[in-house]
């Protein structure tokens, strides 16, 4: 009696097939009914609670109070509970009283139920108190209990309609048990209500508009459901900003950096400690390492430390993948059955339905999981790219100078853009790499069983047809990224050089490599997909040929193709993944090494408390043996040469160079003013408060005495001016003004000047120095280091160090340094013919550069002094809709679609249609012809017209070969023509923009054009290209296929297509949206962090690292807002088409099941395996200009068409060879007289004849390449020193060098190892300012134009360069006309003419001396500079 529940459990799974499967009304045994399904349920939940226990305690969301939800959930758990017991009870009462004996599994069935019910009650209380909403353990558990209870509520019904004598009470019992577990699963369906915000969980950002998922119920999540309303709201109007639901918690950017950045510190530290011991060894082992020196030093592993912290949410993606895996074979597998059902007239019906439920249950399940496995590596890639981008950021705040200057700015930014970017990509489908060898050996497996050894026929094409992917193209792209980045920094050069076809070429040629290599793809891609077509063939062929009894029926057939269908993606993946697995551990190797980068001694620099201190422990230094201690309070001068190491003094008290001995103090906070104004691209405001609290009657002080509240009455919006990327819109002079006021502002202690004055004029200059740097100024009571070429502030000074070479060589006071007689005295006594009293002149050098970046607003200047000519930012709400409106744009216009097809060529298109069309047109016929031949009659264990069928598939396959590979070959070289003329003409059109569209454009977005779209339009265009007509083809030849076989379809077919073109348009209306909202907000992080990289030593100066890193990781969080909901919409869209071809899938089995007496197996095999596919000018004369006269006549220019004239009504004849000086206070209009010569800006009225010619009748580039220019911002670019000065090498190596001898660099240039092709690197960061300045006096006298344009071109340099420089000038360009934009006076005195200007319009021109007689404008300036 005992085993009575066991044994026939056991004599069922052998002996009672009959009661269960051949018979037209199945049912289960009583006792299968008794143990297996009210098991099963229970020991999911018993295996399944332990686990899910442990995850609840270890991920805690707060405490849900109880809701209505979770009483009736806990009442209706502990009903059954009672019921349970009931049922043990009433054994056991029936057992003592009654006749029969019930058997044991009565007792033990309920027991073990009423115990899992008691679990389950206990697991919902204990997920309520976890702040659990919705539980999928428990929703698949409650699924499972009423499946199983179902069957047994079948078989009670049945036995009531037999009248098989019942036992009332366990009758009652079981029917209340189905009932309760009905509410049970319906009530788990629903969501609870979240937990109160913990004090805590305040913090962790914006919850203004939270992220309906983590609310969502299981069901909701599962089908993605839950962003079905922002998809509505996408679908009523374009999406915006506040539409996006901010992140969760566990996607931030402060839940996800610290943790990727700890566990890399770990590795590091690990690192160390190893080579620690491993330093201690050597000293004890000596003799015996001497062999082991070859022993690479251990790196730490980045690898490691991703894999540590993403690794554990990563690995749930394994288990959906496996779980999908092997689903995937199920379809096959139930075809299989499917057409033995068809050919088996015996077989009851109900087994086809059976198959039909089970086919459409198997495929909604494998999307889910698919879909949820795809979600789950697409969250996981978007925390791998917030992490790495943060830590990219917080290292580059810390990197030490040296290590900086190892990698351009734009490597960096890749590492950030490009290099993030492909471990996000990789994520996606690094599983492939095991999954799709499960794939295919589970495939081979199947396709053994079913053809046998002929498999090998097509394993072996298959085998040949793995194409060998390229990798060369990265590195041309980087470096064609590179060159582009810098040409868009240095526009303006290119422009005034006429140098853009130079360049051109240059990225034009790189890009020629780069298609090459996609060239090649091309081809390989186009061989592989010839050889898919003859893998079916191959394996049919050698099938049929190698034994005549071998028949080809319909269930091989079908089966065989359905299984080679699976078998594509694995095999076309697996490159794929192989190539991008390639490139990120390349990417993993350039982070890794950017991450090890050595960081700043953080104890270079002691920092000694306020309190306490003696007066003179200020600042005491001994760096490059210098020995120096500078009292509190005290101004100290610091001057010496270009390149004696000024700037290297300031860097070391900021702590930014290498200590190799000695000490450095500084007692209090500082504050730092750098060479090159740093600005950042938002309001002048914020700028200058640079994160504090504002002050406003400082404030105001602070800008009044920085001279700036002359240019806040001028700018549009005032301090509100949003100031564009690199302070564009400001001149030389403000930005140097907005930067000194920053650090005023900020009321540090000590003040690092690093000549602050050199980028404003004489009266600027003095009005600064008295007001905020002298003895009277703000800061009267601070210690000021001020380094600075201006002589006449020396007098002031408590102290002047003088460097030579890096060494002090003379410090004291002013007169103690004069009294000496060194190198000093007789520096001033040089320079003291040309300066007096009170000339701050040579400091005074306005940078004109900026005026091309300007909008002048030059009428309404006030004639205040240091007045600047502005802004062309979007200032206002109006103007910054230009910049939203790509956002909102909502359509893609069928003009972009034609402009493409025009680019590809429209007889290639035409060809590429053609094609598709053959192609799909055969493989349809092959395969019917397929499903005809499997329907022959066997005669005599054969087939009797095999060889004229195969004959035939065989010619219609290779048909289908050509056709694939002439399609594939023409769509691919279509895609490759068209990104050629696409990038071409877009580098054509972007060097030829005007420069108020490079003002008005961030360099950033450009690029991005050039990198992330141009790479959309190489490989993934074509791609979709070809996708899309393959599905659209696809799905058109599967329906005419199915309603030939089953025209029931007919039926459905309408439907679901209306349903899916629906889903398809809602789909698309908001996904678009996302698309751009995600790409707008993308340029900002880079943007950020490109200005970031620019001003790290201010930024460490003034100690606002965390504001920055603040900043940028609300940015990346901003960007991953959009980039969110944009991947669940994929995966939304995803679940409901494939549910849309489930059902195709579905009804083509239901129907066929119910027409199987007319169908034959063939047609019906090649209808199901067919919804089993996937559902997814004038010429001059050479000499041009000979003389170089110039002739003004009433010119006028204006910035903008909306603007007023910044210059108007000027009219002056220069004659051959004349010098002329051009002079005038800041924003006079002197820059935009000379951008209106180069036609930077064109004339708005009146005309400019050079030599008789009207210079708008010319080519630009014809007219710029006949005049020089030495512009005052001296720009190089990347590439050697000989490019750089001659970049079309029209001359010979002589010139060069007779360029650089008189430009005083020949010595410099002859001691670098590489002579001319020394390597400048970006931006020519290592070569001083000055040295790059003299560069450009090189360029000038290399082309040696009889026009050249100075414009006050001698910023950076000594008073003593700047008179090599004036003297080179005069004697080289003795015969040419010199136009001169002057503020050091001096220099202009001897010129033939002086033009002054005044608020655009001219004020005097005449000579020098007839000026100072006529004691106008320019006699007030020369007063002032103390020459008169």
């Amino acid at each position: 009696m005992i085993f009575f529940g066991f044994n026939p459990f056991s004599s069922f799974l052998y002996q009672d097939w009959n009661r269960t499967w051949h018979t037209a009304n199945p049912d289960l045994t009583q006792c299968f009914q008794n143990t297996v399904l009210v098991w099963l349920p229970c020991l999911y939940l018993w295996m399944c609670a332990p686990i899910y226990l442990i995850y609840l305690r270890s991920h805690d969301h707060g405490y849900i109070c109880m809701s209505h939800l979770n009483k009736a959930k806990t009442a209706v758990g502990l009903l059954l509970w009672i019921i349970c017991w009931s049922d043990v009870f009433y054994s056991f009462w029936e057992r003592s009283h009654g006749t029969s004996v019930p058997a044991l599994v009565h007792h033990v069935s309920p027991t073990l139920l009423g115990l899992t019910m008691l679990l389950a009650t206990l697991v919902i209380q204990y997920e309520r108190m976890k702040g659990v909403q919705s539980s999928g353990v428990m929703l698949m558990y409650w699924l499972l209990a009423l499946l199983c209870a179902t069957v047994a509520f079948r078989s009670k019904i049945f036995q009531a309609l037999d009248q098989v004598s019942l036992n009332p009470a366990q009758y009652t019992t079981f029917y209340i048990f189905y009932a309760l577990l009905l509410v049970s699963l319906f009530l788990s369906s629903l969501t609870d209500q979240p937990p109160p915000l913990l004090p805590g969980h305040q913090r962790l950002g914006e919850t203004t508009n939270p992220c309906p998922e983590p609310g969502a119920s299981f069901l909701s999540r599962i089908t993605f459901w839950w962003i079905t309303r922002m998809m509505v709201t996408g679908y009523k109007r374009p999406l915006e900003d506040k539409d996006l639901w901010s992140l969760n918690s566990e996607d931030r950017s402060q839940r996800v950096v610290p943790q990727l950045v700890r566990r890399w510190n770990t590795e590091c530290q690990k690192i160390k400690r190893s080579g620690a011991q491993y330093g201690r060894e050597s000293v004890e082992e000596s003799e015996i390492l001497i062999v082991k020196t070859s022993q690479k030093t251990k790196e730490p592993s980045l690898f490691w430390a991703l894999c540590l912290t993403f690794g554990p949410y990563f690995l749930i993606s394994c288990l959906y993948k496996i779980i999908q895996d092997v689903l995937m074979f199920v379809g096959p597998e139930i075809l299989r059955l499917l057409i033995c059902f068809v050919n088996d007239s015996s077989a009851p019906s109900w087994q086809g339905y059976f198959y039909t439920a089970l086919l459409f249950i198997c495929t909604c399940v494998q999307s889910l999981i698919l879909q949820k496995y795809f979600h789950v590596c697409f969250v996981s890639g978007m925390r791998l790219r917030t992490a790495i981008i943060g830590a990219v950021y917080r290292k580059a705040l810390v990197i030490s100078s040296a290590a900086r200057r190892t990698s351009t700015v734009g490597e960096i930014v890749n590492l950030m853009s490009v290099d993030a970017q492909r471990f996000m990509d990789l994520i996606t489908y690094i599983n492939m790499i095991w999954s799709a060898p499960l794939q295919v050996a589970l495939a081979l497996y199947f396709l053994w069983q079913n053809l046998g050894p002929s498999v090998l026929a097509g394993v072996a094409v298959m085998v040949l047809m793995v194409p060998i992917n390229a990798v060369a193209q990265m590195k041309s792209k980087d470096n064609r990224i590179k060159l582009m980045n810098e040409m868009l920094n240095g526009i303006k050069v290119l422009k005034l050089y006429a140098w853009e076809l130079a360049f051109k070429d240059k990225v034009s040629e790189i890009r020629e490599s780069e298609l090459r290599v996609l060239k090649k793809a091309a081809y390989l891609g186009a061989v592989s997909t010839f050889t898919w077509i003859c893998v079916a063939l191959s394996t049919f062929s050698v099938f049929v040929l190698i034994d005549e009894h071998n028949v080809l029926d319909a269930q091989k057939a079908f089966v065989s193709l359905a299984l080679f269908n699976i078998l594509r993606f694995p095999l076309n993946m697996l490159p794929m993944v192989i190539s991008s697995m390639v490139q990120a551990s390349v990417s993993l190797k350039r982070l890794r090494v950017f991450l090890s980068h050595e960081e700043l001694q953080e104890d270079s620099v002691e920092h000694k408390a306020v309190a306490g201190c003696t007066e003179w422990s200020c600042v005491s230094l001994c760096v490059c043996r210098l020995n120096v201690c500078i009292p509190e309070g005290s101004l100290v001068a610091v001057v010496g040469h270009v390149g004696s190491g000024k700037s290297s003094l300031l860097s070391a008290l900021l702590g930014e160079m290498e200590k190799l001995e000695g000490s450095v103090a500084v007692k209090g906070s500082v504050a730092y003013v750098s060479q090159q104004a740093w600005i950042q691209n938002s309001t002048l405001k914020d700028n200058i408060l640079f994160g504090q609290e504002r002050r406003e009657a400082w404030y105001q002080r602070v800008v009044e005495a920085c001279a700036l509240q002359p240019d806040l009455e001028i700018l549009p919006a005032g301090d509100e001016t949003e100031i564009g990327e690199k302070g564009v819109n400001l001149s030389g002079g403000q930005k140097q003004r907005v930067s000194l006021a920053r650090a005023v502002y900020c009321d540090r202690a000590v003040y690092l000047l690093d000549d602050p004055l050199s980028a404003v004029d004489a009266h600027v200059g003095k009005h600064i120095f008295d007001q905020v740097i002298g003895p009277q100024g703000l800061l009267k009571d601070k210690t000021r280091v001020l380094v600075t070429h201006g002589l006449s502030y020396l007098p002031q000074a408590d102290l002047i160090l003088v460097l030579v070479e890096g060494q002090i060589t003379e410090m004291g006071s002013y007169q103690h340094v004069v009294a000496t007689q060194g190198a000093f005295a007789e520096f001033l006594r040089t320079y003291a013919a040309v300066e007096q009293t009170d000339n701050n002149s040579e400091t005074v050098y306005l940078n004109i550069y900026f005026t091309m970046f300007v909008c002048f607003f030059a009428p309404c200047v006030s004639s205040s002094p240091g007045v600047s000519s502005v802004s062309k930012l979007p200032q206002t709400a109006e103007e910054n809709k230009v910049l939203s409106k790509k956002a909102k744009d909502p359509e893609v216009k069928l003009s972009v679609f034609w402009a493409y097809l025009k680019a590809i060529g429209v007889l290639l298109s035409c060809i590429s249609l053609l094609l598709f069309i053959g192609h799909h047109m055969a493989s349809l016929f092959s395969n019917y012809w397929l499903s005809l031949w499997t329907d022959d009659p066997v005669v005599n264990g054969t087939q009797p017209d095999r060889m004229m069928r195969l004959g035939v598939y065989g010619a219609l396959g290779l048909s289908q070969g050509v056709a694939v590979f002439g399609y594939s070959l023409s769509t691919s070289i279509g895609g490759i023509l068209a990104s050629r003329c696409l990038h071409q003409s877009m580098l054509y059109d972007v060097l030829r923009s005007p420069m108020s569209f490079f003002e008005r454009t961030p360099s950033g977005n450009l690029v991005n054009r050039f990198a992330k779209e141009m790479d959309t339009i190489d490989s993934v265009i074509p791609s979709i290209i070809k996708m899309f007509m393959g599905s659209m083809l696809n799905v058109l030849g599967a329906c005419v296929i199915i309603l030939i076989a089953t025209p029931l379809l007919a039926i459905i077919i309408p439907v679901l297509g209306l349903l899916y073109f629906f889903v398809q348009r809602f789909y698309v209306a908001s996904s678009r949206q996302l698309k751009r909202l995600e790409s707008v907000s993308r340029s900002p992080i880079y943007t950020h962090f490109n200005e970031t990289l620019l001003g790290t030593s201010v930024i460490r100066a003034f100690g606002e690292q965390e504001r920055f890193i603040r900043e940028s990781d609300q940015r990346v969080d901003h960007n991953q807002k959009a980039y969110y909901p944009s991947i669940v919409a994929n995966r939304w869209l995803a679940v409901r088409l494939e549910f849309v071809g489930n059902c195709i899938v579905s009804f083509a089995a239901l129907f066929a099941v119910i027409a199987r007496e007319s169908l034959s197996p063939g047609i019906m095999g090649l209808s199901i395996s067919y919804a089993l596919q996937e559902w997814g000018v004038d010429s001059l004369p050479p000499g041009w200009p000979t003389d170089g006269c110039i002739d003004i006549r009433g010119l006028g220019l204006r910035y903008r068409h909306d603007l007023d004239l910044a210059i108007r009504n000027i009219t002056i004849n220069i004659n051959k060879g004349e010098k002329v000086g051009i002079v005038g206070r800041t924003g006079a209009g002197k820059s935009s007289l000379m951008l209106g010569l180069f036609r930077i800006i064109e004339a708005a009225e009146g005309h400019i004849f050079i030599d008789g010619v009207d210079i708008a009748q010319l080519g630009l580039h014809e007219l710029r390449s006949r005049i020089t220019i030495i512009p005052q911002d001296p720009v190089l670019f990347s590439g050697s020193l000989r490019m750089n000065l001659d970049p079309f090498d029209s001359y010979s190596d002589e010139a060069v060098w007779r360029a650089l001898e008189y430009s005083h660099l020949k010595s410099f240039v002859s001691g670098l190892p590489n002579k001319l092709n020394h390597e400048c690197s970006e931006g020519g960061e290592n070569l001083s300012v000055g040295q790059r300045q003299l560069l450009c006096l090189a360029r000038a006298l290399l082309r040696k134009t009889k026009i050249l344009v100075l414009d006050e071109a001698t910023a950076a340099v000594d008073m003593e360069t700047d008179n090599l420089i004036q003297s080179t000038i005069r004697s080289q360009f003795e015969d040419c006309t010199v136009l001169t934009i002057a503020h050091r006076l001096n220099t202009i005195m001897d010129y033939t003419r002086v033009l002054v200007l005044d608020k655009g319009e001219m004020a005097e021109f005449d000579s020098p001396s007839n000026l100072i007689a006529q004691r106008g404008a320019f006699y007030k300036m020369a007063k002032d500079a103390g020459l008169v």
